[in-house]
């Protein structure tokens, strides 16, 4: 291309027209460096959104955004062990990333898990992270390497240097209603993962009402796209279609979030289906990364991980590496920082729970101060809900439905009736399906 004008390739997309892999790398250093401005950004991604992209245009590109920033190698920086990561396509109270990093660590993975922020109703780890006083979520290079070294995970957001050009996209798809856009998440995803220099990668796929794709066809769709692009790039990829209809945890916000992970690494319990998916994504990867022969003794692994305690230890190791307490394990309420209004939000009649609009809870919590409504908006750490009811869980009138944390009484009186009315209760007991859909290209 002599002379490139973003405008042309805007209106050929918007046209349904393919992009050539010139136009798709001019648009990638374009966001990266600036040449694209935030109207011709959110064009793209919006043209993007109803015209899609054709066979190998997602690939194209996600190479050309791996392409505008660093590729680690880590044999070149000593590493000797299978490099994992695994990654979610979002929802609410989703913590696994929190758990399942340390407890791969332990199992003698190295683990840089390169994590993003929240996108739309989703709940985003580093967000999450950043509720850690001190936690450096883009620590210096340096920094970034010995702590891996020593704790065997890093859980950080993409430097300076690594995908420029995903970093603004992400940003302004999480404003202009183009979260939900399976080239571009795809592309997203996968230039940070493959810029990251992994050896397998297990991602997590969400389905339900709290995803960002909710439907099962749309999050296969999702997935297969993932998958056979990573593949394309030589990434040793399997997805997991998990189930999003209600929240993962039982908190939803970023310092509560925390502290409940930090609860499950000290041995006080874990959620089941936290753990179970958890233990599923952990069980792929560890057999794609040759560190378990199967899934069976890739659990034993796991568990022994969580049970032994060696799990914590490289979560530790990993926060007080990063900047953060080196007690948190010992004293989370201590560190992470508090709501000060909690109330109970309760059900006004008997019954079981038969339905959860789970990304009403997701934007409930946004409302609160625990998301963004714009790119350079702040979140409050403190806010969120807790002790969230299970679906199918029978409960009588006046029991709590969830908790509030709330920075103001305003605030918690109006999260309080977002959260009844995302509830539905009957009088019958509902199917609840399992937690772990399908498995797509995953190991034995």
């Amino acid at each position: 291309m002599t002379t490139w004008l973003p405008q042309e390739s805007i209106r050929r997309k918007r046209d349904g027209g393919r992009l050539s892999e010139e136009e798709l790398r001019a648009i990638a250093r374009g966001l990266a460096d600036g040449e694209l401005d935030d109207a011709q950004a959110a064009a793209f991604a919006m043209a993007v959104y109803f015209r899609g992209m054709q066979a190998g245009e997602c690939a194209t590109f996600t190479w050309a955004m791996r392409d505008t920033g660093e590729v680690f190698d880590w044999r070149r920086e000593g590493l000797r062990g299978p490099v994992l990561d695994k990654h979610s396509t979002g929802g609410v109270g989703d913590a696994v990333s929190l758990l399942l990093g340390p407890m791969l660590a332990a199992c003698g993975a190295f683990v840089p898990m390169i994590s993003g922020r929240g996108l739309g109703h989703t709940g985003g780890t580093l967000d999450k992270l950043e509720s850690i006083p001190g936690y450096e979520v883009r620590p210096e290079r340096a920094r970034m390497i010995r702590t891996l070294r020593e704790a065997g995970v890093v859980i950080v957001g993409a430097g300076e240097r690594l995908a420029p050009a995903d970093r603004r996209l992400y940003a302004i798809r999480d404003v202009t209603a183009t979260v939900d856009c399976v080239p571009l998440v795809t592309a997203s995803i996968l230039s940070k993962k493959l810029a990251a220099g992994l050896e397998a990668l297990v991602l997590d796929v969400k389905t339900g009402n709290g995803a960002v794709f909710p439907g099962l066809e749309d999050a296969r769709a999702l997935a297969a796209s993932l998958v056979g692009v990573a593949r394309q790039a030589g990434l040793v990829t399997s997805a997991l279609v998990t189930d999003m209809s209600q929240p993962l945890a039982r908190s939803a916000g970023n310092a509560l979030e925390v502290l409940e992970a930090a609860r499950a690494l000290a041995g006080a319990g874990c959620d089941r289906r936290l753990l179970e998916v958890t233990l599923a994504l952990g069980e792929t990867v560890l057999v794609l990364g040759g560190v378990a022969g199967n899934r069976a003794e890739a659990n034993v692994a796991l568990e022994r991980a969580l049970s032994s305690g060696a799990a914590a230890e490289r979560f530790a190791r990993m926060v007080a590496g990063l900047g953060g307490p080196a007690d948190l394990l010992d004293h989370p309420e201590r560190h992470l920082p508090a709501a000060p209004v909690v109330i109970e939000a309760t059900t006004p009649e008997e019954g079981f729970l038969a339905g959860i609009d789970t990304r009403a809870l997701g934007l409930a919590v946004v409302a609160l101060g625990g998301g963004r409504k714009n790119p350079g908006a702040g979140i409050d750490p403190r806010v969120g809900l807790d002790l969230i009811a299970a679906l199918g869980a029978r409960v009588t009138r006046g029991e709590p439905l969830a908790r509030v944390h709330a920075a103001d009484d305003g605030a918690a009186r109006a999260a309080v009736e977002a959260v009844r009315r995302a509830f539905r209760i009957e009088p019958a007991a509902p199917e609840v399906g399992p937690v772990v859909i399908e498995r797509m290209d995953a190991p034995p």
